[in-house]
């Protein structure tokens, strides 16, 4: 089953995604311009293999909810996220607000 949920942060509306696997659940909330991601989130291969995309984009890990992805400090960012400010350890929230 996938879950689509507006999420607001301030005055900004995002968008959480929710995909119930079997044994797992990816979790994701984006804007127009970047995205947060659970564990599944390669960062690696964004930076790597992808960055002509310059995409932005960051990981944490440990999470079970889109709350704890909003709460949670960010693991790893892409190089294009760290262009806007956005860092490990910063909390999916804020990363969210640099992205809008």
């Amino acid at each position: 089953m996938i879950r689509l949920l507006p999420i607001t942060i301030e005055q900004h509306t995002v968008l959480g995604v929710e995909v119930l696997l079997p044994k797992t659940t990816l979790l994701s909330i984006s804007t127009d311009h970047g995205y947060i991601m659970c564990g599944a989130l390669d960062v690696g291969l964004l930076n790597d293999r992808l960055k002509d995309r310059g995409i932005i984009a960051g990981r944490a890990v440990g999470v079970r909810t889109l709350e704890q992805l909003l709460e949670a400090p960010l693991e790893s960012v892409t190089h294009s996220a760290e262009q806007l400010g956005i860092y490990a350890g910063m909390s999916g929230r804020e990363a969210l607000l640099r992205m809008t």
